[in-house]
């Protein structure tokens, strides 16, 4: 007996396929509707982004090619790159010192946070009651940089001031930290890394923490040493905290000024000025809100190449770094 075979596809009713189009129709419009409450849910947040971030971002860029006093709206002029020509002029006090103090100040405070934190994570690692060093550390990160400068300023003083009066009693004469400009921007250095220690040894702490003591037990099984261990061990499997304490802390030196003003303002002449504190007083002091802006601008661009080095470096040594 011959089996007639029914091809429902066919059928008049619409079938299977017909069906199944209705459920993705049921589920996309169902997609559309988590989209939209989602969307709706975030919809302050995204508000406040665009009128604190988005907003002030476009209308520096826009002030970067303008001239503006900074009060009336309608009086923006567009002068196209001549802010630029202005502040990258080889005799412009923006390039030197003050870009060279910039660099010179990320690159210091880096520097001394970078080789003090790897120490002092690795001794903490090593000790007992690791949470309270921890919190010792912290502190200066929860502490309000005017506090920080201040108490930093107190122990710079020429008389009466701690460090000094160390110097004095080893028998050495006293040094005006802060009122010396070869020794102020170092002096200001100091205190910034000092300042960061805090989040990079939390954050390279807990980076030891995820490194397997399997690794260690095998390197002392091979005879590794304390040095060989950290070298091959240690270094290779921290590069992801190491790049992220790097990063966040260059960006945090180069955009640092309210330590600048709270301890030099500036001074003495431009030996502290740095890129950060001399837009605030373009825009502030001086009402010139586009040199400002296109001062911002540069700097920007100059954080953005360094990260992308950094990123890169990291990169050519085999770090996955997404």
């Amino acid at each position: 007996m011959a089996t007639v075979l029914h091809d429902e596809r066919k059928s008049p009713r619409g079938g299977p396929d017909r069906r199944a189009g209705f459920a993705r129709s049921g589920m996309a419009k169902a997609r559309r509707r988590e989209a939209v409450v989602a969307y709706a849910f975030l919809s302050p947040t995204l508000a406040f982004f665009a009128i604190f971030l988005i907003l002030p971002l476009v209308f520096a860029f826009v002030l970067a090619f303008s001239n503006w006093g900074g009060f009336d709206l309608t009086q923006i002029e567009f002068v196209g790159l001549d802010n630029f020509a202005e502040i990258l002029n080889p005799a412009s006090s923006f390039v030197a010192p003050i870009l060279v103090n910039t660099l010179l100040f990320a690159f210091g405070s880096v520097v001394l946070t970078f080789v003090a934190s790897i120490v002092l994570a690795n001794a903490i690692n090593r000790l007992r009651f690791q949470g309270l060093w921890r919190t010792l550390y912290f502190l200066p990160i929860v502490t309000t940089v005017t506090a920080v400068g201040n108490i930093w300023k107190y122990l710079y003083e020429p008389s009466g001031g701690l460090i000094n009066g160390l110097l004095n009693a080893l028998g050495m004469p006293s040094v005006r930290f802060l009122a010396d400009p070869d020794t102020a921007l170092p002096s200001v250095v100091v205190v910034q890394a000092w300042a960061s220690l805090g989040v990079a040894i939390l954050i390279l702490t807990a980076g030891l923490k995820n490194i397997p003591e399997t690794y260690y037990e095998a390197a002392a099984l091979d005879g590794a040493g304390v040095l060989r261990t950290f070298w091959n061990i240690t270094l290779p499997l921290l590069r992801p905290a190491l790049l992220f304490v790097l990063i966040t802390q260059v960006i945090a030196g180069l955009q640092s000024f309210a330590l600048i003003i709270v301890m030099t303002g500036g001074g003495p002449g431009n030996a502290t000025n740095v890129a950060g504190f001399e837009m605030y007083q373009q825009a502030f002091n001086y009402g010139l809100w586009g040199i400002a802006s296109a001062m911002a601008l540069v700097l920007f661009l100059i954080i953005f190449a360094i990260t992308l080095l950094q990123l890169w470096l990291f990169r050519q040594r085999g770090e996955e770094t997404s």
